[in-house]
């Protein structure tokens, strides 16, 4: 059973769909969900757990030469929910980006 994928963010969908990211990282972040949709588990160093945000939240981390970004996803019972895309430039996840995603974290577990 292939799991349905949602983007709780329609800027996190369409900085994956267009520019500044490359091709090679959309191609790349398409893959590893496609992965996570078939019921595959990811590690390190694509994938880390995410448990500032919540149980069940963790990162796709791509190197795209000369920027890092970041998709935070969640792993529902039947979907895959990804709550955001940023481009990380420090070693800390950034504040902001953390309460976005535990906001939309609350929202999903709701329904």
């Amino acid at each position: 059973m292939v799991k349905e994928l949602f983007w709780e963010s329609k800027k996190a969908k369409s900085t994956v769909q267009s520019s500044p990211m490359s091709t090679k990282a959309r191609l790349e972040i398409g893959f590893m969900l496609r992965q996570l949709q078939k019921g595959l588990s990811l590690s390190l160093p694509q994938s880390r757990p995410m448990s500032v945000i919540g149980s069940g939240c963790h990162e796709l981390r791509v190197d795209d030469g000369e920027q890092f970004w970041r998709v935070v996803y969640f792993i529902g019972d039947d979907a895959i929910y990804v709550l955001e895309v940023f481009n990380k430039k420090t070693q800390k996840t950034p504040t902001g980006i953390v309460a976005i995603c535990k906001k939309r974290l609350a929202s999903i577990k709701e329904l």
